[in-house]
């Protein structure tokens, strides 16, 4: 009789151990891995337009909403050079067109430093908090539109890269 009891016991220590294996570590089975999901670490948002990548891109406007500053990186990962079109729609409806070219493997940044190259939009009647959208193009790529965050310049982090006020000039 100790003999089945001792199988009893090993059988159930066995099941059990199985348990809480299966009950501590089952999750990691059957849900995602949160690190491979694709998430913007910024307050501006990302996206590729065929082998040219758009990182970070954000809007910062100034003191009293005339203008607002484009934030942003543009690396051309392609082996040939080309230009970038960008493309909004004014606050009289009108489209308007910028380009930018851009060399094979270039890094080119607008707006991320306060005596660097800047692209300043003083026509589309923006206003912190909105979303700005504007159409990237690139070669003969399919473009997209990104709803760019306008971020107010009167955050301490944004203030020196906000384009100037007409109260100032």
């Amino acid at each position: 009789m100790t003999v089945l009891t001792r199988a009893a016991r090993a059988a159930a220590s066995a099941l059990l151990a199985g348990a809480l294996i299966v009950g501590t570590a089952g999750c990691s089975f059957i849900t995602p891995t949160a690190t491979l999901n694709q998430y913007d670490p910024s307050d501006g948002i990302s996206t590729s337009v065929g082998e040219l990548k758009i990182r970070n891109a954000l809007a910062i406007s100034n003191d009293d909403n005339s203008a607002v500053s484009l934030m942003i990186t543009i690396l051309n990962t392609s082996t040939s050079s080309g230009s970038l079109r960008l493309q909004y729609e004014s606050a009289d409806g009108e489209r308007v067109d910028i380009s930018e070219p851009l060399s094979a493997d270039e890094i080119k940044s607008f707006g991320t430093e306060v005596d660097g190259e800047k692209i300043v939009i003083s026509d589309a009647g923006l206003v912190a908090g909105q979303l700005f959208p504007i159409y990237f193009q690139y070669g003969n790529e399919s473009g997209k539109e990104l709803l760019i965050p306008v971020i107010s310049g009167d955050d301490e982090i944004y203030a020196d890269l906000a384009p100037a006020s007409a109260l100032d000039e």
